[in-house]
């Protein structure tokens, strides 16, 4: 069995690929690291069944080989990243997944399309369920990611109702854990980082806004199970364990033992005020939900920014002598 994943060096990505790996897959690993990293794909390429395919999704691509799963998980899925890059984000969205959905169309393959609980935008319906159709600025500076998502699980819908190509679509929410980028800007490797270098830690607007955690390897679990099962529809996998983002920082702190203290800033436009997957459909159809509770995945996640800050800091170090 043989997939293709792009997006394969991103935090996410190179988790799924891996997973694929163990399972016995032969992984097409495809990346135009943008925002994936040179040493998730290292870790990749030490797996015999694992080749690195440098490439745009954006831009058409053709591949000899046959392929059974086609996973699209390229995209710029941080608030710095898309909003530093907001075309690109935009067209891998849409151009990469057309071109993606063109690859399995042509090679009678299993489509996934990562989506994401943005989609929801600023629900007005607590927990969300996958039949809320959310509430999106869809001109907003958060919108190049949100819209980016919902066009692309339309195009997915409609290649599978008009080509009958086999798709799946899920629908992450927060999730964290190793080989996460220390400057990505999202909030758990913000606080991590900030706590580690005993700097304030930044909470935007009252830090009563709630998210809902996933630790990566659950999150993997939910998203290859779903690319086992025979669910077209979109399906929520997150953890539906809630928590502020104060209370966030509570935990960050007391498992780093950081003497931070916490900094008030302007909470950023459109940001979401609560977010809570109801996973019911992912319980009852992929027989899934998480494991790990949030303390205890802070204590696995803390190690690598540790030895990730040290590096950078010797590499530092290095440059001014």
């Amino acid at each position: 069995m043989r997939v293709l994943i792009t997006g394969a060096a991103g935090f996410l990505g190179s988790h799924l690929a891996e997973r694929f790996l163990r399972e016995g897959y032969e992984v097409l690993g495809l990346d135009n690291f943008i925002t994936g990293s040179r040493d998730n794909a290292a870790v990749l390429s030490e797996y015999d069944g694992f080749t690195l395919v440098e490439h745009d999704i954006s831009k058409p691509i053709y591949f000899d080989e046959e392929l059974d799963g086609v996973l699209h998980f390229a995209s710029p899925a941080s608030p710095i990243d898309y909003l530093e890059l907001p075309i690109q984000t935009l067209k891998v969205g849409s151009l990469g997944t057309h071109n993606a959905l063109g690859i399995a169309l042509a090679k009678g393959a299993r489509f996934l399309l990562a989506s994401t609980s943005e989609v929801y935008g600023d629900p007005q319906v607590h927990p969300q369920p996958e039949t809320y159709w959310g509430n999106v600025n869809p001109i907003g500076v958060r919108g190049v990611y949100d819209e980016a998502k919902r066009f692309a699980e339309a195009m997915t819908m409609a290649y599978h109702r008009y080509h009958g190509v086999d798709t799946r679509i899920v629908r992450i929410f927060n999730t964290y854990g190793p080989r996460m980028r220390p400057g990505d800007g999202r909030v758990v490797s913000n606080f991590i980082v900030q706590a580690l270098r005993g700097d304030p830690i930044s909470i935007y607007g009252d830090g009563s806004q709630t998210r809902s955690f996933c630790y990566v390897t659950d999150e993997v679990d939910g998203i290859y199970r779903l690319f086992q099962s025979d669910r077209t529809a979109p399906t929520n996998v997150g953890n539906p364990d809630e928590f502020t983002i104060l209370e966030l920082a509570e935990v960050i702190i007391e498992e780093t033992g950081s003497s931070s203290t916490l900094d008030s800033m302007p909470l950023p436009e459109d940001d979401p005020k609560v977010r809570k997957p109801d996973i019911s459909i992912a319980r009852e159809v992929l027989g899934w939900e998480p494991a790990v509770k949030l303390r205890e995945g802070i204590r696995l996640t803390v190690p690598f920014f540790k030895e990730e800050l040290e590096r950078s800091d010797a590499t530092a170090r290095t440059m001014d002598e």
